[in-house]
């Protein structure tokens, strides 16, 4: 059996390969550059998550926005809490659901996270066109689609 791999075929490979290179690679970079302010990266990702997704966020949908297993990122928030930066407090719709507040020091944190970030991003980004961001960020929203539409046909069809 032959195997047909056109141009085409080549440049998703390529592009599907530098989708996780550059994530790591961006992480890395990232990292040194919030290093100083006294938190792991393990805690500082999830830290700044909660702050970007709002008080009251769901632990799952913090993992999920990390791409890391719920498990994992439920001993990092007990971490956080542990350190006073981080509160849990019961769902009054679901009282099996957990959500997740910033504490005053944790928004602090925060707020320290995101402006050590922003020159950061503003160098990495500062020869690319705001128009190929914007197209960037479209092609990811399609990505995101067609893997959720994906995700839900192989879910019916393990049934």
């Amino acid at each position: 059996m032959t195997s047909t791999v056109d141009q085409h075929d080549r440049d998703l490979m390529r592009l599907t390969m530098s989708i996780g290179q550059l994530s790591r690679a961006y992480k890395c970079a990232a990292d040194q550059s919030v290093s100083n302010l006294g938190l792991s990266q393990a805690t500082a990702w999830p830290l700044v998550m909660i702050g970007r997704l709002g008080n009251g966020v769901r632990p799952g949908s913090v993992a999920e926005s990390l791409g890391l297993d719920p498990a994992s990122v439920v001993r990092v928030i007990d971490h956080l809490i542990a350190a006073k930066l981080v509160e849990r407090r019961e769902d009054l719709t679901d009282r099996r659901a957990k959500l997740l507040y910033l504490t005053d020091e944790g928004s602090c944190r925060v707020l320290q996270l995101e402006a050590a970030l922003l020159p950061f991003r503003r160098q990495l980004f500062a020869h690319v066109d705001t128009a190929d961001i914007a197209a960037c960020l479209r092609v990811f929203d399609g990505l995101a689609g067609a893997l959720g539409s994906i995700t839900e046909r192989t879910k019916g069809s393990e049934v």
